[in-house]
């Protein structure tokens, strides 16, 4: 990571700052070795340019996937790169093939949930964002192609969030190995539930973590040879035993012990735990409960994780025969049966540490002795004896005393209170150490281990690199673990990088690389390392921590990697890879013991719990009474030497968590910290063992692509890219890079030298720029200089030319002005004149006009008076034969009304006769009465024709009620038109005063008027006779209206006894009709008794009076054709009904399972099969094989699900049947309400009574009166369903779905593969970027649309089939809607998914290839597209973001317009600009009509993944800025607070769009009256009724 050379005036670079690390800035002034930086914060900064590194200014804005593509790999560059990611919620960072995972303190499911798992399942590692998935995935495929383990280590500190990528690594290792649909508990259930339960027992919670676990663990899951997951074992390391008996503030305890505490009353109880307040080994720490945790909830989901992996609750337990004696079976097994599980003897273990830890000792009367302080350590001391089913005694004498074996003798010795407390302690730790052992020997016995796997993927999950202000043993045991774990680390990245020179064939020597053997041999080594001092020391009963401190300072006093601290006499310093580490020796001593003690060790092996005897065995006679030491640490050592084996024999890869900041808070990134743990990890160092070789590698392409214009001579010329590479490289004049196969590979420093070069070119360019610009604006203001004089000089110009024209004017006005003046003297003499002639002609005129018009005055009033008079006399003659026609009409009326009434009498006076008829019927109802229960149906049809008859009787009563009111209106009318007639006569004529000039005149004047006085008077007494007559015809009238009312009174009386009698008669007809059926199938002579009976029915009817025209002609047709009828059942017996129902229905099977077309566009197997039905009454009957027979038929013939064609006739067929059943069907007992139903046939009383015989089921040799029914859907008679009808609706619905179902999949199956090859352009060849890139992007754009014609082809080819089998239009624009919206998911989630799709030209591919979509939704019609394209709305958006210009340089609101432009105007606005647009250009009004209804479907969260992931690869722009990034950042935080899920992918509806509702009310009538029937059954007779019929 040396500082480049190249550091210039203008340069951007990275400087050291005591709070964050590094801070970038420029680079103003440089002295000698001293760089002057103006840093971002203000601040100006003075260093050595040693200390300086380069910052790239064109690194993308949301930073790199793999830092192996930053341009300048050193620390700054690598702390930005993840600094920028973590803001973007990119946790997961390549640096080659190690994964860097940042905790983010939050939820981020839409990264680990099923989808995304398939996304990562089979990728090429590098191809999607980086993830824990893809390492997973990248190490399973290694150990299925190359058939070697492999193994995953997952480091970091405390809260780095290790656990939870150990499960989320198991979860995807389970979901590529495991069985589906496998009953039981599966090997990959139990590795996953296996994690709860050692959480639950090995985690806690400190200060820097709520969950950290305080043990190692490495997990191998073992592989059969065909990827599936066998077996699995679980090894764990140094479980920190200490905690069980000291927890600092605020720290807790293991989490078992609160979750015991938290557990049901009833569990409570029966241990006697409280509060964990109570309790010492808990109470010593403040902290009792973890925020977001429920205790009770994680000690259930704990019980059900041992369940899961074998720890059944219900399992008896049984002394092993290996540690217990047989003989104790039969004295505890009544007991073991009822109470002693599994998980009973783990939580009695459990609950008895916390008592045993309650259990407090004061001094005792002797010396150095100590007893049982007060009544309540006795009582804990009991529940633990309890508990532990030892005796409570023993249990005491075990804590506060001890015995020594002499060969002499054996002494017992007391302790004293301090002495006993640790005896309690160091039991406690044994105990629950014994505990945890077992837990994972009956997790690894439980899932069991294949011994025929030959290949494993081991997940270790190991603590990190720890330092804390206080050190003990176990930070000394940790990090030589993590020293060893680096070791390897280190290895294997000097072997990828040997590998990667390999690959590329590049010349390249040995680099070397810091290794840290001599810490592991100051830790290790035998005999003079730390853990043989400490375990020598340990073996001598008088070393104390002072003398191994001692002995530590004596023997690495010259060793570099140990430090004796100045200020203590205790403690040592280790240099680790890491950093310095102080540790305190004070407990090694005590810690690094691993023995139990012998009073103990008796006390519980005799426990009677066989659980907890399990626990501790008893030791063999050689063992006991051997003396041979052992220690925790060389366990440890022998365990970690285990591991490393296990390490080394498999194929590594690497896990780097990192915790972001001590806080635990999303959305805050310390430097400091994150660069301490970078270190910590050993991530630096693999950089700089990087930085060491080639550390920067670009791809001939992307090299060309930057630095081609420092040499663009080469770039014109046809060179291939190595050698265009080599030859910029040359001029360049760089030293000591190499050029592989693929690659440029440069040393450190040379990436900045050529980044310098090439802004020093870029910088020329732009100086040329300018100066051209200059150059422009200089000459443009010449010319409006120019252009500026010109105007100024035509001005003036201007002004003399007015003046001369001013003077001439001048001139011309006096010239005018004189001859205006002599003309004006001229003409007024000549006007005087002329007035006085005007005035003397008026005066003549007027004289004249007065006498012509006193003259028209008098003609025009003898006019009037004439006028008057004849208008008079006409109106007297108009009035007399007005009344005279009242007068004929009232008597007219009266008479109509009598006949009316006499006809009424007439039908009274008829119902003796029927009542006659009544009683003789009525006895032979008595002998038929047990057939009536047959009929009841008929009868219930029966009475509501007789409801619409009386319906009809009452309209008629209506109208003769309404005739009658208009007369009384009419002669109320008559009556007020004489009354006004009368108040408008004038009772005095006045006389008007004319100046008569005849004599004869006033004469004939005078004799007028004593005429009309005359003529008045005769008048007055006419309209005197008129009110008398008008009084008189109202008394008639109120007369006539109480006549009328009895009238009514009578006829309905008289109705509702008809009706009565009509009922009972044509029930007794009907019933006798259906009798003589009947016996013309048993009596011999039934023969002449139908006759007889038809006979007499048709002499009846006429005299029933309600006989309609045409009823006469059908009686006698079915009497003919019952006597054609007759010879021929005498010649030929007549076969069985079920028997020729039976064959009629295997012909109508055999003629449907054949494709029988259409005609006229109407399916023919269809409208066939629903006429047939409806003929044999199928739909009414409660048993039948029709259905079935029919459903089977339609499933045998779809079974060949990629035959369209089939499909898409049958799915023609089943809407058009389905449609015809929701017409006709409905549910029993729903006939009255039914306003549908339509009837054909007469509503007389033989139209009843033939109508009855049609639907007994005698009768289907009638089928000739069905000929009219079946014409259009809403003549269709509704029919009461039964169940198989109901159940056979249900199938056909099911069938309709599954056809379509099948239809839409076999089109997502067919055009899937091509939308693979449309969501990414086809990569610009070295070609486009040497030789020039018209002709290539030519051949790419016609590439892709080729493979977008393709689907278009397809939805051609489906849109046809479907035409050609006139599938309804409502399904077809079902079908594409979805398809469309496939295409809209498919390609939407490639492009969120794969960085290389979201770039500029891609976007412009893909918007062509959508054009092609909208020309077929055009071509198609909306009657078979509909709404299809509105379903490409987010990869519309998507693709319409990726083409906009200038993104950098635009706000959050200016993307969100351009992506919907008129969404921000309100409706009235936009309506007035479009019709301000209308008239003028109707093309933009369409085209802002479409933008206005498009609205923004992008989230924000999709938004800011397209933003993040964009790359411009055509014209080198940048995505949006860091402003839009960071408000986009906010809004995200505010929705993730109300959304239920954060993801950005889309999901693939695959339901049924449409009900059976939907169905019947989108498609047309059916008319199947006019379909032709096959030929195979149009021959048949028992098929007749098929035939279309005439008039």
């Amino acid at each position: 990571m040396a500082a480049p050379v190249n550091i210039i005036v203008g340069s951007h670079v990275w400087v050291e700052d005591s709070v964050l690390a590094w801070i970038d800035g420029e680079v103003f002034k440089i002295n000698g070795e001293e760089v002057h930086v103006q840093a971002t914060n203000g601040k100006t900064i003075v260093t050595d340019i040693s200390k300086v590194f380069p910052k790239d200014t064109e690194a993308p804005p949301g930073g790199v996937d793999d830092m192996t593509k930053l341009s300048y790999l050193h620390e700054p560059g690598v702390l930005h790169n993840l600094a920028t990611r973590y803001e973007l919620n990119e946790i997961y960072t390549y640096t080659g093939n190690i994964l860097i995972a940042i905790n983010p303190f939050q939820r981020l499911p839409h990264l680990y949930d099923t989808h995304m798992m398939e996304q990562y399942k089979g990728a090429q590692f590098g191809e999607l964002s980086p993830h824990v998935f893809a390492v997973a995935d990248v190490a399973y495929r290694a150990m299925i192609n190359e058939g070697k383990s492999n193994s995953i280590l997952v480091s970091g500190e405390s809260g780095a969030g290790k656990t939870e990528t150990t499960k989320m690594l198991m979860r995807y290792l389970a979901y590529l190995g495991g069985r589906s649909g496998v009953e039981g508990r599966t090997v990959e259930q139990q590795v996953l539930e296996s994690n709860p339960v050692l959480e639950a027992f090995g985690n806690a919670k400190t200060v820097r973590n709520n969950n950290s676990s305080r043990f190692g663990k490495f997990v191998e899951i073992q592989f059969d040879k065909n990827g599936r997951i066998s077996g699995a074992a679980v090894r764990t390391y140094l479980l920190e035993r200490s905690r069980v008996c000291q927890v600092s503030n605020p720290e807790r305890n293991y989490h078992c012990f609160y979750l015991l505490c938290a557990a049901p009353p009833e569990v409570r109880e029966k241990y006697k735990l409280d509060h964990p307040k109570t309790f010492h080994y808990l109470n010593q720490s403040d902290c009792y409960k973890l925020d977001g945790v429920d205790d009770t909830e994680e000690y259930l989901a704990t019980r059900r994780a041992m369940d899961v992996v074998g720890i059944s609750e219900e399992e008896q337990v049984c002394i092993s025969v290996k540690f217990q004696e047989i003989v104790f079976l039969p004295l505890y097994s009544k007991f073991f049966m009822r109470n002693n599980s599994f998980q009973e003897g783990i939580f009695r273990v459990v609950a008895a540490i916390l008592h045993l830890g309650n259990i407090e000792f004061a001094k005792g009367e002797e010396v150095d002795s100590s007893v049982l302080k007060d009544e309540k350590s006795r009582f804990h001391l009991n529940m633990t004896a309890e508990l532990l089913r030892c005796d409570a005694k023993s249990l005491e004498d075990a804590l506060i005393k001890r015995v020594m074996v002499t060969p002499e003798e054996v002494i017992t010795r007391t302790l004293d209170p301090g002495s006993a407390a640790g005896s309690r302690d160091a039991l406690a730790k044994t105990v629950y150490s014994r505990l945890f052992d077992w837990l994972v020997d009956k997790i690894n016995s439980s899932i069991g281990q294949d011994p025929n796997s030959k290949s494993l993927i081991g997940v270790l999950d190991i603590y990190g690199f720890e330092s804390f202000k206080f050190n003990s043993f176990e930070q000394f045991c940790i990090n030589f673990t993590n020293e060893k774990l680096q070791q390897h680390f280190n290895q294997h990245v000097f072997k990828m990088e040997q590998e990667e020179y390999t690959k590329e064939e590049i010349n390249w020597s040995y680099i070397e690389f810091v290794d840290n053997q001599d810490v592991l041999d100051l830790i290790e080594k035998k005999p003079g390392g730390i853990i043989a001092l400490l375990d020598e020391a340990c073996m001598f009963p008088k070393s104390t921590h002072e003398t191994f401190a001692q002995k530590l300072y004596q023997t690495f006093k010259n060793n570099k990697r140990f430090i004796k601290p100045k200020l203590s006499r205790t403690s040592f310093t280790i240099s680790h890879y890491a950093g310095e580490v102080t540790y305190l020796a004070e407990l090694f001593l005590d810690k690094n013991k691993d023995y139990v003690v012998a009073e103990h060790q008796v006390l519980l092996t005799a426990s009677k719990c066989p659980f907890v005897a399990g626990l501790f065995p008893p030791l063999p006679e050689e063992s006991s009474k051997s003396s041979k030491f052992s220690s925790i640490g060389s366990r440890f050592k022998l365990q970690l030497q285990s591991l490393m084996e296990t390490l080394n024999s498999t194929e590594p890869h690497y896990i780097r968590c990192v915790k972001p900041n001590n806080v635990l808070k999303p959305a805050i990134f310390e430097n400091a910290n994150t660069i301490q743990q970078l270190r910590c990890g050993g991530v630096l160092e693999a950089i700089r063992i990087s930085c060491a070789g080639y550390p920067t590698r670009r791809t001939f392409y992307e090299f060309l692509h930057r630095f081609g214009v420092l040499a663009p001579e080469v770039l014109e010329g046809n060179y291939d890219e190595k050698v265009a590479c080599q030859k910029i490289l040359d001029k360049m004049g760089l030293k000591g890079y190499q050029i592989g196969k693929t690659k440029v590979f440069l040393r450190a420093g040379q990436m900045a030298e050529l980044d310098a070069r090439r802004a020093e070119v870029l910088g020329n360019a732009a100086r040329t720029i300018q100066r051209q610009i200059r150059t422009y604006i200089a000459r443009k203001e010449f010319i409006e200089m120019r252009k500026a004089a010109i105007v100024l000089q035509s001005h003036w110009r201007g002004i003399l030319a007015c003046q001369l024209y001013a003077q001439l004017r001048r001139e011309a006005a006096a010239m005018k002005i004189q001859k205006n003046f002599r003309k004006y003297t001229a003409r007024k003499s000549y006007v005087t004149v002329q007035l006085s002639a005007i005035t003397l002609q008026t005066g003549l005129r007027a004289m004249v006009a007065r006498n012509e018009f006193r003259l028209r005055k008098q003609t025009k009033a003898a006019i009037i008076i004439e006028a008057y008079l004849r208008r008079h006399l006409a109106y007297s003659y108009y009035k007399s034969l007005k009344k005279a026609a009242l007068v004929s009409q009232c008597g007219w009326r009266q008479r109509v009304a009598r006949r009316e009434l006499r006809k009424l009498k007439m039908a009274a006076r008829e119902t003796g006769a029927l009542k006659e008829a009544k009683d003789k019927l009525e006895k032979r109802v008595e002998e038929l009465t047990w057939r009536l229960q047959f009929e009841k149906q008929l009868r219930t049809n029966l009475e509501e024709e007789k409801a619409q008859e009386i319906v009809k009787l009452q309209d008629a009563l209506h109208a003769m009620q309404l005739q009658v009111e208009e007369a009384n209106s009419r002669v109320l009318k008559e009556r007020e038109a004489a009354r006004k007639a009368i108040e408008e006569a004038p009772p005095v004529i006045k006389e008007t005063p004319v100046m008569i000039q005849d004599t004869e005149k006033i004469e004939s004047l005078t004799a007028e008027v004593a005429s009309l006085k005359a003529l008045l008077l005769s008048e007055r007494q006419a309209a005197e006779e008129g009110r008398k007559a008008s009084a008189d015809a109202e008394i008639r009238n109120v007369e006539l209206v109480k006549k009328l009312e009895d009238a009514e009174r009578k006829v309905d009386h008289l109705q509702e006894s008809v009706q009565r009698l009509e009922e009972k008669l044509s029930n007794s007809e009907s019933e006798n009709q259906v009798l003589r059926q009947q016996a013309l199938t048993i009596s011999p002579t039934g023969k002449s008794l139908s006759a007889r009976s038809k006979t007499m029915i048709i002499q009846r009817t006429p005299e029933n009076g309600n006989i309609q025209n045409g009823e006469m002609k059908v009686v006698s047709d079915m009497t003919v054709a019952s006597h054609a009828r007759e010879p021929e059942s005498e010649e030929k017996p007549q076969k069985s009904l079920n028997e020729k129902q039976q064959e009629n229905q295997d012909l109508l099977i055999k003629c449907v399972s054949q494709n029988l077309g259409f005609s006229g566009s109407k399916p023919v197997a269809a409208c066939v099969i629903y006429k047939c039905l409806l003929h044999w009454r199928s739909f009414e009957v409660e048993r039948t094989t029709v259905f079935d027979r029919i459903i089977q038929t339609i499933a045998s013939a779809i079974e060949v699900q990629d035959n369209n064609d089939v499909l898409a006739y049958w799915l023609s067929n089943t809407s058009t049947l389905l449609l015809l059943l929701q017409h006709t069907l409905k549910a029993s007992g729903a006939a009255s309400l039914t306003p549908q139903r339509r009837r054909t046939t007469s509503a007389s009383l033989f139209g009843r009574m033939s109508q009855g015989l049609r639907s007994s089921p005698q009768s289907a040799g009638l089928s000739f009166l069905n000929g009219r029914g079946l014409s259009r859907l809403d003549d269709l008679r509704q029919v009461e369903a039964k169940y198989p009808a109901l159940l056979f609706k249900q199938q056909l619905t099911a069938f309709l779905e599954k056809i379509y179902g099948m239809m839409r999949d076999n089109l997502k199956k067919e055009i899937s593969p091509l939308l693979g090859l449309c969501i990414q352009a086809p990569r610009t060849s070295r070609a486009s970027l040497v030789k020039g890139r018209s002709q290539a992007n030519a051949v790419a754009q016609q590439a892709l649309i080729a493979h977008w014609q393709s689907i278009v082809k397809s939805l051609n080819s489906y849109l046809k089939i479907m035409k050609a089998n006139y599938v309804p239009p409502f399904l077809v624009r079902k079908v594409f809607t979805q398809i469309f919206s496939f295409i809209n998911v498919q390609l939407f989630n490639s492009l969120l998914l794969r960085r290389e799709c979201c770039s500029f030209s891609n976007g412009e591919y893909v918007k062509a290839g959508l054009a092609e979509l909208e020309q077929w939704c055009y071509e198609s019609s909306e009657e078979y597209a509909g709404s299809a394209w509105d379903e490409l709305k987010h990869i519309r958006q998507a693709v319409g973001f990726l083409v906009i210009h200038q993104k950098p340089k635009k706000t959050l609101n200016e993307i969100t317009k351009e992506l919907c432009p008129v969404s921000a105007l309100t409706p009235l606005s936009y309506t007035k600009s479009l019709l301000d647009l209308y008239f003028s250009h109707f093309y933009l009004l369409y085209y802002f009509y479409i933008i206005y209804f498009l609205t923004q479907v992008l989230s924000i969260q999709q938004l800011y993944r397209i933003s993040t992931m964009y790359w411009d690869d055509k014209y080198g722009t940048h995505s949006v800025s860091s402003e839009v990034i960071s408000s986009m950042r906010v809004l995200m935080t505010e929705d993730s607070n109300n959304a239920v899920s954060s993801s950005f992918l889309l999901d693939d509806d695959s339901s049924i769009p449409f009900t059976v509702d939907d169905i019947s009310k989108s498609l047309q009538q059916v008319d199947i009256a006019e379909v032709e029937p096959p030929a195979l059954i149009r021959e048949n007779s028992g098929f007749g009724f098929l035939l279309p019929r005439s008039e």
